[in-house]
């Protein structure tokens, strides 16, 4: 959509990607610590109206009745009758930054319907927060035409997700932003919430503390096709993090091994991404060893009993899986060689109440275009 068009009062349609972690997970909420994702093919679509006198977010995830909100004096963002969530947030991010900018305020309604569900409401774990907040973001900054760059987007989207989940890495916000197959390594939030509260939202998009975060496209992996599985049984990421993260000073010395182990493992599993899927399966089961020996360390259950049965199913057929993000619940993932008949592994998670989840990555170019970190520069 033109600058003109937007300005002229046109619908802005956003969408964004939902996404599965592949590796990396848990350690990824350190700085720094890799992980490796894939967009997947179903989305969350914010549609922008402009409005008058107050703004409206409609969502089946808060019922029939919308949500207003409209400028107090101040210019903050007042809610009618909402808790703050990651919508709320990305508005009130937003107009923050279109005060700096000196553009006019203006209202506007925001309709959000999502893929990520099923019918009936039950989350698959595919990442909604994130990619609400990076649709968000990209139709508010289309709206007030902000010219925003996809790094810009990132950037915001993340401050506005930390200001609700200060420990969410930002890996979804990441694969909602830039598509396909990404590996990822998460700034230092803390640092940056604590920045953000004496800086304008200017000044954060360009903060010393994005240095450390990158995103890389992987591509394809060669030879290998990917299968998702849902266990039925929902899990909160950011309730099963904070039983596991602990503090610096809490951090004993084997999960100080796990973290190296999972940096080690995720870095031989890029390096090989292209051109050997032998390695690749190792290093996905290589991953899998270590959740199971992370939920044991901190007393909590990652990969449930489903779980483990829809990786030992896909083992059985010559695959490699592991539970996709936090575990708990939610997704598993496989990787199976592209030579092989995924039918029989379909088939036998049917028999056991798994469903399989016809997921494929979205496509970059369906997405922006992404460099191959976030600062928009070459390694």
């Amino acid at each position: 959509m033109t600058a003109s068009a937007t300005a002229a009062g046109a619908d802005v349609l956003a969408r964004a990607p939902g996404k599965l972690y592949i590796a990396g997970e848990y350690a990824v909420v350190e700085p720094g610590h890799p992980a490796v994702l894939i967009a997947v093919d179903r989305v969350i679509t914010v549609r922008l109206t402009a409005a008058a006198g107050c703004g409206r977010v409609r969502s089946s995830r808060w019922g029939h009745s919308p949500v207003t909100w409209v400028r107090g004096a101040d210019e903050q963002i007042v809610l009618d009758h909402s808790p703050l969530d990651y919508v709320t947030s990305a508005i009130a991010l937003m107009e923050r930054l279109r005060a700096e900018r000196g553009l006019a305020p203006r209202y506007f309604d925001l309709a959000i319907d999502s893929e990520l569900d099923d019918p009936s409401g039950r989350k698959f774990g595919l990442g909604s927060s994130g990619a609400v907040t990076a649709a968000v973001v990209d139709a508010v900054g289309r709206f007030y035409s902000m010219g925003l760059r996809p790094q810009d987007r990132f950037r915001l989207a993340l401050l506005a997700t930390i200001a609700i989940a200060p420990r969410a890495s930002g890996g979804d916000v990441a694969a909602s932003t830039y598509g396909g197959w990404i590996e990822y390594t998460a700034p230092d939030r803390a640092a940056l919430r604590a920045r953000a509260a004496a800086s304008t939202v200017t000044a954060m998009l360009t903060a010393p503390e994005w240095e450390v975060s990158r995103i890389r496209r992987l591509g394809d992996p060669a030879g290998l096709a990917l299968l998702v599985g849902w266990t039925g049984r929902p899990a909160s990421t950011e309730h099963l993090v904070a039983r596991v993260h602990r503090d610096a000073t809490d951090v004993d010395a084997r999960y100080a091994d796990f973290l190296t182990g999972s940096r080690r493992a995720v870095e031989e599993l890029t390096a090989a991404w292209t051109t050997d899927p032998v390695t690749v399966l190792g290093r996905i089961r290589t991953c899998r060893s270590m959740l199971q020996e992370l939920g044991a360390l901190r007393g909590t259950v990652i990969e449930t009993p489903q779980l483990q049965l829809l990786c030992d199913l896909a083992e059985a057929h010559g695959a490699a899986g592991k539970p996709s993000g936090a575990g708990g619940g939610d997704c598993g993932i496989v990787l199976l060689p592209d030579t092989a008949d995924p039918a029989a592994l379909l088939e036998s998670w049917r028999e056991h109440d798994i469903l399989p989840l016809m997921l494929r990555a979205h496509s970059p170019a369906a997405a922006p275009t992404a460099p191959d970190q976030a600062g928009d520069t070459h390694d």
